[in-house]
């Protein structure tokens, strides 16, 4: 690279082929790392390779739950870097809108196989590929729907908060080799939130005290601190990064 120096970092980020985690990697290479993305859609993974730089990033297709996937995506990421320094656990589904009460169990495990044990299944591989011995830092995004109820959203808050805690345990068990925080972003512009402010995007942006919705640098952003030395004394948090919507008593 000419325009930016190598930082001789690397870090994998799930579900980077658009929306927060494009912006992430987006991010992290923006600084010089190098970076391995993943995402289900080749086409839109090889897309997004190409304008983060093919020099310097790579893309690995496939489910975030599925093992070997994590398995393949680590392996891939050693075999081309050497290391893998940072992991950013991004990759996530809402496939259901509506009362938690009345959500089908098995659209809730699909939920709970994407959202969280995804996360922890990538944590614990680049842990013993990498981590454990070198040190490092884990980033697991997560949301505001993971702190408090979220009307329509239900399963999805509550696999956040799972996710808020796992960041806990990991944090707790990988120290003081590894740090691991989380993000919690309130509504962010990607395809994954349209249903959340499609068509009322002035009316949706009104509640937040800071007057917009996010978008996926402001994520990135925060992704990049807590991968930096200046967070070095941070772990175990959650990072919450919502426009000031919390001051208004909530999501809801």
């Amino acid at each position: 690279m000419t325009s930016v120096e190598l930082s001789g970092k690397v870090a994998l980020v799930t579900g980077a082929s658009r929306g927060i985690g494009y912006g992430v990697a987006e991010a992290l290479v923006a600084r010089g790392d190098r970076v391995c993305i993943t995402g289900r859609n080749e086409d839109a993974l090889a897309e997004a390779v190409t304008a983060l730089g093919a020099d310097r990033v790579i893309g690995v297709a496939g489910k975030a739950h599925d093992e070997e996937h994590q398995a393949v995506a680590v392996a891939r990421t050693m075999e081309a870097f050497g290391r893998v320094d940072y992991l950013v656990n991004n990759a996530g589904t809402n496939p259901v809108f509506g009362a938690i009460a009345d959500v089908d169990l098995n659209v809730a495990r699909k939920v709970f196989e994407t959202n969280v044990l995804s996360a922890l299944g990538f944590a614990q591989r680049i842990w013993h590929a990498w981590q454990k011995e070198n040190g490092g830092a884990i980033v697991n995004i997560a949301s505001v729907a993971g702190l408090s109820a979220s009307p329509f959203i239900g399963v999805y808050g509550v696999s956040k908060a799972a996710m808020i805690n796992l960041t806990q345990q990991l944090a707790h068990e990988f120290a003081p080799t590894v740090r691991v925080n989380a993000i919690a972003p309130a509504v962010v512009k990607t395809k994954f939130a349209q249903a959340l402010y499609e068509g009322r995007e002035a009316e949706a942006a009104a509640s937040y005290p800071l007057g917009r919705l996010g978008v996926p640098s402001d994520v990135g952003g925060a992704a990049a601190f807590l991968t930096s030395e200046q967070s070095d004394w941070i772990t175990g948090q959650t990072l919450v990064v919502d426009g000031g919507i919390f001051l208004n008593a909530g999501v809801g």
